[in-house]
């Protein structure tokens, strides 16, 4: 098989956000059982929706169309932040898991934006 098919996995913001993804369901294993088709669910979505968009984008040809997908991973990123703080404020997760979540997330971001800006850089001026 062709070795770039998975050129994604050597992507260190992808496997970053696979370490979020599991430490993600490593948490919402405790939240209470009536979230888990609510918050838990839809916060264990967000977070796999980071790591798929990554794949996707680079599975695209174009740097617009990569430059798309890692949008959406972003704003997947964002959400999934967002969830966590809502985690938090219900009282699902203490402030030790909350900080963890931040610092990921915020080294995440970091290496996304590099790699939105690098194919944003690459599109042509108008």
């Amino acid at each position: 098989m062709n070795e770039d098919l998975f050129a994604y996995r050597k992507l260190i913001v992808y496997q970053k956000a696979r370490e979020l993804v599991k430490y993600i369901y490593q948490l919402t294993k405790l939240f209470p059982s009536e979230e888990r088709y609510a918050l838990a669910n839809q916060l264990q979505r967000a977070a796999v929706s980071i790591t798929s968009n990554i794949a996707e984008a680079m599975g695209r040809y174009s740097d617009k169309d990569k430059l798309h997908f890692l949008e959406f991973s972003y704003g997947s990123l964002l959400e999934t932040m967002s969830q966590i703080e809502v985690s938090f404020d219900l009282g699902y997760i203490n402030s030790n898991q909350i900080n963890e979540v931040e610092q990921r997330v915020m080294e995440i971001c970091k290496m996304l934006s590099g790699l939105r800006k690098t194919y944003s850089n690459r599109l042509p001026r108008k």
